[in-house]
């Protein structure tokens, strides 16, 4: 029996999801490690192995491949917590970086710092000013060398480097894109020099035009490829000690995953790793369930993430923003804010009530843990509402106190506010459903779509908490709660089912009707480059596709759409219906008539990605049909809770979702608990379980959304 295990670290807790494509499905979560990771994962396939009734080496030595998923590289990135790194750059540009384009003062920003302009500032730099060093060397835009690259200087701006106690070096030169032979001689240089510094082109991590997003991206790369270098050695290291046989993969942003060896070169490429892993699983889901348009989304203990799935196809962007700094990384769009389980309730100047982004994270966690927390979260406020049971967490292994939830939720928020308890812990309730009924509202109407088409999927530790709340603030209906045996390791889920996914791209500025022989040279370089990779990933596949595409804009532009390209050979007839897939692809995005042919349009960037199909689909198993609509046998108890702070505590219905059979009808409200998350169904909606243990809810006939608000009259929980 072969297995293939997806592994899903958060700052809170890891997931791990195991399948055997012969209809066992199996999920663990355990507490995440930090600092060392490593350990946490171990922990979590050692439940699993537990649930196979096999010790872990048996499982691991039956084991296939292990698709692993992280969010460490992002948040170093996003909270500073990287090594000082070096940089190397094209002598009269190296203040790029600090100009930053003039987008460093708007991208990542939110609509009321954009009209602060006076408190704009472009103080966060990437690298200090005696790190980044110039070379003399120039190439030109046609990759012709115009002045040769000054070895003995480089050495020099090398050796300056390492003595200030840099070991990482980013390398990004003006125009090696189109021909790398610099930057790919100061690597040998720096490896003269000290063999063990780490070395990051720009060629090879963002071969694409724009100086400062190029510079931008490798910069970034430098700054965590050490460090996941570092840490995958070691959770490899422990696996193949316990007897892992098959390969470690490591999901990469644009929804696939990458040997783990490779990882490092493009670490990058793996900032979004866990969070593309729920869309991917969505994908896979909707398969089953027949659903094409899905926004999915995952709450887990420190984020909200939102992406959506178009047609059966995960939307993909080309481009990304992290600290206010473009990011050329082929992704799939995802949208994230700090609103998780744990994201801390907080009053700001004005005493208005937030929440988040600031997270209470797996230590100390919510002050309900017990850990030492002290700062109320959603958390805190889910279990004095009576969302969550006061035994605990994960079946019980993680207890939970009242006490010191209504501690910190009186001492932080409600004394402040002048409101008991409970209405404090309500009113954090409905900020967090109207706060991510905002983004979902970014991420669906703002890119054109119309929420009714769709189907929201509901995962994560505290999403199905809130999925009901946030989905009608956005206007969509149905909400399927993926469940059966995966429930909140639904990331996970989609880790296992994704295939191995590569990119490779070159920038080739040129203007339509293009040189067809031209961009089909392009194309069979990187089909080989993504072919050759491919097969260094150390894995069988049942088949490879690849897909080649183009980024255009409309001359005088600055932002370009991708557009699909066919196979080739190419001729003017495939080039013409690329640029009418762009234009097609602009007015949806912009407008019918937005666009404007008679500017022209010009094909920036080419590119191609490359799937190599894995022996494994994994999917949801069927669960045992009902005998009739009334889950009344998988009624565990009634307790009073508080969903809507107008009404009140009301005598809710909690159900054992172990209990639960295809075609159960839940009559809201109601609250359905699962080991590893818990479920609401609020009044005047349904809940039906379908074939596949999923729960799907939906309003009830003639039930109108309620309005929004924050107003809370909530009464006593005694």
């Amino acid at each position: 029996m072969a297995y293939v295990i997806g592994v899903d670290v958060g700052g809170t807790f890891t997931d791990a999801v195991l399948d055997d494509d012969a209809g066992t499905v199996l999920a663990a979560k355990s507490p995440s490690t930090p600092p060392d990771y490593s350990r946490g994962v171990l922990d979590v396939l050692g439940l699993l192995a537990e649930q196979l009734g096999r010790s872990l080496p048996e499982m691991l030595a039956d084991t296939h491949h292990i698709a692993h998923g992280t969010t460490s590289s992002l948040n170093a990135l996003v909270t500073g917590s990287v090594p000082p790194v070096g940089f190397l750059t094209t002598r009269g540009h190296r203040d790029s970086i600090y100009i930053m384009n003039v987008e460093g003062r708007y991208l990542g920003r939110s609509p009321h710092e954009l009209q602060d302009v006076l408190g704009q500032a472009k103080d966060h730099h990437l690298v200090p000013k005696r790190h980044a060093l110039e070379v003399t060397e120039r190439i030109d835009r046609d990759g012709t060398v115009v002045v040769a690259l000054d070895e003995d200087g480089a050495r020099a701006a090398i050796r300056a480097l390492v003595d200030d106690g840099v070991r990482a070096i980013a390398i990004s030169l003006l125009w090696s894109f189109r021909n790398p032979v610099h930057e790919q001689r100061l690597r040998e240089l720096v490896a003269e020099v000290d063999p063990d510094v780490f070395v990051a082109l720009s060629s090879e991590v963002s071969p694409r035009i724009r100086e400062f997003a190029r510079n931008a991206t490798t910069i970034m790369s430098t700054q965590i490829g050490p460090g996941l270098r570092d840490y995958l050695t070691t959770l490899e290291t422990g696996l193949r000690e316990n007897g892992l046989a098959g390969p470690l993969l490591v999901m990469q942003s644009n929804g696939g995953a990458v040997a783990a060896a490779e990882a490092p070169s493009s670490a990058i490429s793996t900032v979004g790793s866990v969070l593309t892993g729920g869309v991917v699983g969505s994908v896979a889901l909707g398969r089953q369930l027949g659903h094409r348009n899905i926004i999915a989304t995952d709450v887990g203990g420190t984020t909200f993430l939102a992406g959506l799935v178009v047609d059966g196809e995960p939307v993909r962007a080309t481009t990304t923003v992290i600290n206010h700094h473009p990011i050329n990384v082929p992704t799939l769009r995802v949208e994230a804010i700090g609103s998780g389980g744990g994201a801390i309730a907080w009053l700001d100047a004005g005493q208005n009530l937030r929440i988040g982004p600031a997270s209470a994270q797996a230590v100390p966690g919510p002050a309900c843990y017990g850990n030492g927390g002290t700062e109320p979260t959603n958390t805190d406020a889910n279990l004095v509402l009576g969302i969550l049971p006061e035994r605990g967490l994960l079946g019980g292994r993680k207890p939970l106190s009242l006490e010191l939830a209504r501690a910190a939720i009186e001492t932080r928020i409600a004394k402040p506010l002048g409101l008991t308890v409970e209405e404090a812990a309500a009113a954090i309730y409905t900020v967090q459903n109207a706060q991510t009924g905002d983004l979902l509202r970014k991420t669906v109407v703002e890119a054109g779509h119309d929420p009714r088409d769709f189907v929201l999927y509901a995962f994560g530790g505290a999403g199905p908490a809130h999925c009901a709340g946030y989905a009608a603030e956005v206007g969509a209906g149905d909400v399927v709660v993926p469940l059966g045996p995966v429930a909140s390791a639904f990331s996970a889920f989609g880790l296992a089912s994704s295939d191995i996914v590569l990119s490779a791209e070159l920038s080739d500025p040129t203007t339509v009707p293009f040189d067809p022989e031209r961009a089909e040279q392009s194309f069979a370089r990187l089909e080989t480059q993504v072919r050759d990779g491919l097969a260094r990933q150390g894995v069988r596949y049942d088949g490879v596709q690849l897909y080649r595409e183009v980024d255009m804009r409309y001359t005088m532009q600055l932002a370009e759409v991708t557009a699909p390209v066919a196979a080739g050979p190419l001729d003017m007839a495939a080039v013409e219906a690329a640029a009418a897939a762009f234009e097609d692809r602009y007015a949806a995005l912009f407008g019918a008539g937005s666009g404007f042919r008679e500017a022209g349009i010009q094909a920036i960037t080419f590119r191609v990605r490359g799937v190599g199909v894995l022996p494994f689909s994994p999917e949801l198993p069927e669960v045992p049909p009902a005998t009739s609509p009334d889950p009344a046998d998988a009624r565990t108890e009634t307790r009073p809770v508080c969903l809507d702070g107008r009404t009140g505590y009301v005598d809710t219905d909690v159900y054992d979702y172990r209990l639960l059979r295809a075609g159960h009808v839940l009559t809201g409200p109601a609250i359905v608990e699962v080991p590893t998350t818990t479920v609401v169904v609020p009044a005047g909606a349904t809940g039906t379980v379908d074939r596949l243990g999923n729960l799907t809810i939906r309003p009830s006939a003639g039930t109108t959304r309620p309005a929004a608000g924050v107003a809370v009259t909530a009464g006593s929980a005694s």
